[in-house]
């Protein structure tokens, strides 16, 4: 296979149906995948497993042929007429033609299975990238609502649907109509009008009870689809929150609720199962009859001499090889219905557009010194409560501002809206005067680094969480943002090193190692302009100072943009803003913010009696500790 071939494709717009998915709508927007314009190698095994369809069914026909042959052979060797050379029509040598025919049939069949496994995997893989390429492209606003026990749920089943019917509609739907097709041209040839009217009868009935049943099936299978993500759901959820549920000792609460939602499960499979028994039944009654009226037709005439024993096997062949494409249109629309419910909550994000998408002609963002203005931002999360209400502020180049103020009071709303996660209602937000509205996402947020206050790594090596703010960094670039980030000698006595794992969300680490690795993958990052989202709030008091004075050297030139919790960490920055209730009610320097004796100052004075109480608590506790190991004297 080519490089090209094996590097990921860009995804095209999607082709998948956007309204309510039914069976041909799913098949028609699947088929760009099934035969990929860029793909000729795939549209070439494609063609080919086609061809080898056509003659695996030629050769599945000739089998009842073979059984026909070889019983008139036997029964009446004089009147036997077999379309054979006579060196052939021994009985033996056709039993030996038969065994041949069924080998050639596996071959065929499973050889074009094997041709089309690619086409297959393909067209998943492609469905797969475009709904991961679609969800990173998603707001925040989404990703915060979701759940992602049900989310994966949902798209794993979604992924194995879109196998299933992809597969189903080559390998087994096409064949059904082709083997139907040339048995049914059989009956009227080889017989008459009266077994190929019992025979539309039977098909009629057949496909029609199949697709009430099915249909019946369906809400069933949505509602256990349902309680099936309901309790995977409960079951991430519970297994994420471990610590906090041994905190509280709340195990059995916890096994309880999944118990219920399992047993829930427990009574809608077992009612899909109960209505898949019932449906079998209906199918195999329906065609039971219908072999029963032909058999006697041939009996009879057999009896009238129309017919050889060998026509009775051949009808009963006929028959039997008729069964498997009915059960086949049976299984195709059962599967392919129930598949549609499954795909039906992918496409449902599928058809989640973009809430925040870059403008037409967006040019990329251009940053010469990096000066930041908020002009008259107003910004709610919900039309009831406003957040921002016409906030208006500038970061000169290469200056620190920070943004302080109760909780709730809209300074993280701030960072989100620097980095477009929502747009505001009203004003605009300039980078070197350029509105952040009109430059493209990708160049926007290249040009922001960002240490939230709430540190989520990814489950692998530490090595790989520096790494990820410039992936093309050298892993002496990597130590370095690490000995800045004050985090160096921790990673070196752990086990394994760089290489050592972090664990799910970095659970392995502390918050203030989590914290310091998402510093050194900022300084890793190297952007011009930095975002401190309460940076230093997971760590404790001499390690925020290290933490604070690496922060300091890395901020010098850049634009910097603090949202801080303790005061103590925000004293020499240029400009402080006191943010309450969505407005700027105070702004100046530490010094002269004091000295005003406002919203500031009220709060630094508690903050203060705060970290002198903690300061008192633990001088105690260590005049304890030296206490007890003193020996008393005797």
């Amino acid at each position: 296979m080519s490089k090209a071939h094996m590097q990921p494709q860009t995804p095209e717009p999607s082709a998948l149906p956007r309204n309510e998915p039914t069976l041909v709508g799913t098949v028609v927007g699947l088929w760009p995948y099934i035969w990929p314009d860029q793909r000729s190698d795939l549209k070439m095994r494609v063609m080919a497993a086609l061809a080898l369809l056509l003659i695996a069914k030629m050769v599945t026909i000739l089998i009842p042929y073979s059984f026909k042959w070889a019983t008139d052979a036997i029964a009446d060797p004089q009147n036997a007429q077999i379309p054979l050379p006579a060196a052939l029509a021994a009985p033996v040598i056709i039993i030996v033609i038969y065994g041949l025919l069924r080998s050639f049939m596996q071959f065929f069949t499973q050889a074009r299975d094997a041709l089309f496994a690619s086409v297959a995997m393909y067209a998943v893989r492609r469905i797969a990238n475009e709904v991961f390429v679609h969800l990173h492209q998603l707001s925040l606003r989404f990703h915060l609502e979701r759940k992602t026990g049900g989310l994966t749920r949902v798209l794993e089943r979604g992924r194995e649907a879109i196998q299933q019917i992809v597969r189903m509609t080559i390998l087994t739907g096409i064949p059904t109509v082709v083997e139907f097709a040339l048995i049914f041209g059989i009956f009227l040839w080889q017989f008459d009008w009266r077994y190929a009217l019992t025979i539309i009868v039977m098909i009629w009935l057949y496909l029609w009870f199949t697709r009430v049943a099915t249909d019946w099936r369906i809400t069933i299978r949505r509602n256990m689809n349902e309680s099936d993500t309901d309790a995977n759901i409960k079951a991430i959820d519970s297994l994420l929150n471990y610590e906090t549920v041994k905190y509280f000792g709340a195990e059995k609460r916890e096994a309880e609720r999944y118990d219920k939602s399992m047993e829930r499960y427990e009574r809608n499979s077992t009612a899909s199962y109960v209505s898949l028994a019932v449906l079998n039944s209906g199918q195999g009654f329906i065609f039971s009859m219908a072999l029963m009226v032909v058999m006697i037709l041939c009996a009879l005439d057999i009896r009238d001499g129309k017919n050889t024993i060998g026509d009775l096997v051949l009808l009963n062949g006929l028959m039997i090889q008729l069964y498997q494409p009915l059960n086949f249109m049976g299984m195709v629309y059962r599967e392919i219905k129930q598949a549609t419910v499954d795909i039906e909550a992918m496409f449902d994000v599928m058809n989640k557009d973009p809430e925040i998408k870059d403008a037409a002609g967006a040019l990329p963002l251009v940053v010469n010194k990096g000066a930041i203005r908020f002009d008259n931002v107003r910004f709610s999360y919900d039309p009831a409560r406003a957040i921002l209400k016409g906030v208006s502020f500038e970061v000169p180049a290469g200056h620190t501002v920070a943004i302080v103020g109760p909780s709730g009071a809209g300074k993280s709303t701030i960072s989100r809206l620097m980095f477009r996660f929502y747009e505001p209602q009203s004003g605009m937000i300039t980078i070197d005067g350029q509105n952040i509205s009109e430059v493209t996402q990708e160049s926007l947020r290249d040009a922001i680094g960002m240490v939230p206050q709430d540190t989520v790594l990814f489950n692998d090596t530490i090595a790989y969480n520096i790494r990820y703010g410039r992936w093309s960094a050298t892993d002496d670039e990597i130590v370095g943002a690490a000995k800045l980030a004050q985090i160096d000698d921790f990673i070196r006595s752990a086990p394994n090193g760089y290489q050592a794992q972090v664990g799910e969300r970095g659970l392995k680490l502390s918050g203030g190692e989590k914290q310091r690795v998402a510093i050194a993958r900022t300084i890793l990052k190297g952007p011009p302009i930095l975002l401190l989202d309460e940076a230093t709030s997971a760590l404790d008091s001499f390690t925020e100072r290290e933490i604070q004075s690496a922060l300091d050297r890395i901020a010098k030139g850049r634009t910097t943009l603090v949202i801080a919790h303790r005061l103590s960490t925000i004293v020499n920055a240029d400009e402080i803003l006191v943010l309450d209730q969505g407005e700027i009610v105070e702004r100046g320097r530490h010094e002269a913010l004091l000295a005003s004796e406002g919203v500031y100052a009220a709060m630094w004075n508690r903050q203060r009696e705060v970290d002198e109480a903690e300061a008192t608590l633990r001088r105690a506790e260590a005049a304890e500790g030296r206490s007890m190991r003193t020996p008393v004297a005797e």
